[in-house]
């Protein structure tokens, strides 16, 4: 005779694991597609079901890989010149965080994290023309990429935000950009590692997350997209403000 409740608890484990596992893959095939947006779009709607205390490691670690296996091209128009003012700053920012993520509620992290997605969808989808500054904003954009990046899993826009600031060519944008993510990835790793977050449960999602994001990453690698660039930017900006809110309405 057929078990109905068991069959019923596997219904319901396959369900719960479909959800994670999309997102995931269209997180990672997005990045494939246009090198960005991966965290920003896993992080607050993985959160809808997971504490942000395993999204977050979790996202750090598959982007981390993900760079890693992309390579840095073009390693000669690195301008370590901008990175090297960042790194002080941001190692403050991966420090706060890393205390603030062990005492404060998860509810407070949940609607920090949804306003700071809607926040930044609204800056994507209202572009201004940013002016030359000069080296001091590193110091902000240092403390915010660290401290949101580890925090959140999402630092990529102060940096991104910063290097553009600097005028920054195309090529030396992507080269220093790449290098500076591995650095701070790094930091916020090991800072993760330090404090405990890699559990064996945490390690048990890294390993069914890996292929997942991978494939997500081949696939798009693979995608030429018919879409323009403001537009691909303007439909992930919509998607951002749907999940921020979708965030803020949980907590």
């Amino acid at each position: 005779m057929i078990d109905i409740s068991s069959q019923g608890e596997l219904a319901t484990t396959v369900l719960s694991l479909l959800f994670p596992a999309s997102v995931l893959f269209f997180a990672y095939m997005v990045r494939g597609v246009a090198g960005f947006g991966s965290a920003l779009i896993a992080v607050p709607l993985l959160a809808l079901t997971l504490p942000l205390t395993i999204v977050v490691p979790l996202v750090v670690f598959l982007d981390y890989l993900g760079s890693a296996s992309q390579g840095m091209n073009n390693r000669e128009s690195i301008r370590w010149n901008e990175i090297w003012p960042l790194l002080p700053f941001s190692l403050i920012g991966v420090v706060v965080s890393l205390y603030i993520m062990e005492s404060v509620k998860p509810e407070m992290l949940s609607v920090a994290l949804g306003g700071f997605i809607i926040l930044f969808a609204i800056y994507q989808l209202l572009p201004m023309k940013l002016c030359q500054a000069n080296r001091i904003i590193s110091v902000p954009s240092g403390f915010f990429g660290g401290f949101v990046g580890t925090l959140f899993g999402t630092g990529g826009p102060f940096y991104v935000i910063y290097l553009n600031l600097r005028h920054l060519d195309k090529s030396a944008f992507r080269a220093t950009f790449a290098a500076l993510f591995l650095i701070d990835g790094a930091m916020r790793l090991a800072g993760y590692a330090l404090k405990g977050f890699y559990t064996l449960e945490m390690l048990s999602y890294m390993a069914l997350a890996v292929p997942v994001a991978g494939l997500g990453l081949f696939f798009g690698g693979k995608i030429h997209s018919a879409l323009g660039r403001d537009t691909f930017v303007r439909l992930i900006s919509v998607l951002l403000l749907g999940s921020g809110t979708a965030l803020l309405m949980k907590a």
